[in-house]
């Protein structure tokens, strides 16, 4: 007899349906999975078979041939193990085949019968398209997340079977309890209240925020950098419902745990450590394609803390993603597209020992300078729009001195200026197509004869000229300013990449 049921497999950070045939028939005992499985999905054989007898199921004595269609789509993973055990159960009549017939299955089979959850299973249920999926209990909360799906919980591959012969109606999976790690919480926000002095490196802060610029903060240690980077969150405006959607969908395809109560409009931040691969920071891997730290950071922040000391072949890999938004992720037996929209932030040292020269105090030689800060190529520094030099604060700031403006307060300025920036059809104004620069940041005539100057001193390309006039246009909408952009937007946009002329000059450029 042959069955049929629906199932999942995860590719990248979406869904793609598999088709789950279970053949039994005569012949020696043996059971042989076809259709380009992995190892993980090859196993499924001896997981189901300890599963059977753990469940108390008789196991047949009999030929069983499992095929994944289609079989041109590699099948990686144990999300299958459900789907081929009620097909078992179906093939050798244990299980009537019009129950099943609009169902879907998801799940890992442990040795003892219980179902174990698998990653991705937001997107797995999304791409089952079957009225009612079956999944495991802990996995519930984050398929009902899925609209248009009836989904039904168990704990074993005993309450399944007892479910679907009619014995036991299906269990009721309540909502786990919220913890820090279903929460997905990376510890509280910091306030900008609590930056003490710093105020060009807020006032970057708040544009690339308003406009969607990455920025690169260059200082000395202890100037604050990390501590600048970590507020950026706050000043954010909260994801709307399909990116915060696409953020649980990511997640849950990286095997992180979501919260119970649904997706969060909490932007993601994410730090990696500058030891990191390319494949953890872009994302793939070999057998089985999973998103990597720009893509867990999609809709809100991914910070590199020490950029200097990550490997030039690992940052270079963000050149393209942080133009496109998204990086296509290709290998010879599948290729997988994984978000990329993220607000880059990093923070560097001037120079190996952290001092830089305008302090007096660096033990670098020029070249050793020139060769620390080589490690960041020409294009990808042209990839920030905001390159600020943060000192470390004085003595009267660190100990005196009014309170600085609280987050809350920066952040509704911000929100007003993503409001000007949808009304042009754009998230933010890093988005604007350079075809409508001219028509959405007219400048004024001495905002023109600033730029003018600074191109005839060759000390601003077109592209840089471009990016501008973005943040240009970002200050404006900022100051209220609906019309044209000012002399005194585009002097700060300027005064905003005065870190790239200190740090060229560092490399002796």
């Amino acid at each position: 007899m042959i069955a049929s049921l629906r199932s999942a497999t995860l590719l990248g950070v979406e869904g793609r349906p598999v088709t789950v045939e279970v053949h039994v028939s005569v012949g020696l005992p043996a059971f042989t999975i076809v259709g380009l499985p992995d190892a993980a999905c090859r196993e499924a054989r001896d997981r189901v078979r300890a599963a059977f007898v753990s469940s108390g199921l008789a196991w047949p004595a009999r030929r069983v041939t499992v095929n994944l269609a289609p079989s041109s789509l590699r099948k990686a993973g144990a999300g299958l193990d459900l789907a081929i055990a009620v097909g078992l159960l179906v093939a050798t009549g244990e299980v009537d085949p019009g129950v099943v017939r609009d169902c879907a299955f998801l799940g890992e089979l442990g040795l003892d019968g219980s179902l174990r959850p698998v990653a991705g299973a937001l997107a797995l249920v999304d791409a089952t398209q079957a009225r009612a999926v079956v999944c495991p209990a802990p996995s519930v909360a984050e398929a009902r997340l899925v609209p248009g799906r009836s989904v039904l919980g168990a704990r074993s591959l005993a309450e399944v079977r007892a479910a679907l012969t009619g014995r036991e109606p299906w269990p009721e999976i309540g909502a786990p309890e919220p913890g820090p790690a279903a929460a997905g919480a990376a510890g509280p926000v910091p306030d900008l209240a609590s930056v003490r002095g710093q105020e060009v490196a807020r006032r970057a802060l708040e544009v690339a925020a308003a406009g969607g610029h990455h920025v690169l903060l260059v200082g000395p240690p202890g100037a604050g950098k990390t501590m600048l980077a970590r507020c950026l969150p706050g000043l954010l405006p909260a994801l709307a419902a399909p990116d915060a959607l696409e953020v649980a969908r990511v997640r849950s395809a990286a095997g992180l745990a979501l919260s119970p109560l649904g997706p969060t409009a909490l932007p993601p931040f994410r730090a990696p450590h500058h030891s990191c691969s390319p494949v953890a920071l872009v994302g793939g891997g070999s057998t089985q394609l999973r998103p990597g730290e720009l893509s867990l950071a999609s809709g809100g922040v991914l910070f590199l803390d020490e950029l200097g000391e990550f490997p030039t072949r690992v940052i270079e890999m963000l050149r393209q993603p942080l133009e496109d938004g998204s990086v296509l992720v290709t290998r010879a037996g599948a290729s997988a597209r994984l978000p990329a929209r993220v607000l880059l932030v990093a923070a560097t040292n001037p120079c190996p020992c952290g001092e830089g020269s305008e302090r007096g105090a660096c033990r670098c030689s020029p070249a050793m300078r020139a060769r620390y800060t080589r490690r960041i190529s020409a294009p990808l520094l042209d990839r920030f729009d905001l390159l600020v030099r943060v000192d470390r604060p004085s003595l009267r700031d660190l100990l005196g001195g009014e309170s600085a403006e609280p987050s809350r307060a920066v952040a509704r300025r911000v929100a007003e200026a993503r409001r000007r920036a949808t009304a042009r059809g754009v998230r933010a104004n890093a988005e604007l197509a350079d075809d409508r620069l001219e028509e959405l940041t007219p400048l004024a005539a001495g905002a023109r004869s600033l730029l003018s100057a600074r191109i005839a001193a060759g000390e601003l390309s077109a592209r840089g000229l471009g990016r501008v006039r973005r943040v240009a246009r970002t200050i404006a909408d900022l100051a209220g300013a609906d019309e044209e952009v000012g002399a005194e937007h585009v002097a700060l946009a300027l005064e905003l990449r005065a870190g790239r002329a200190v740090f060229l000059g560092e490399r002796g450029e």
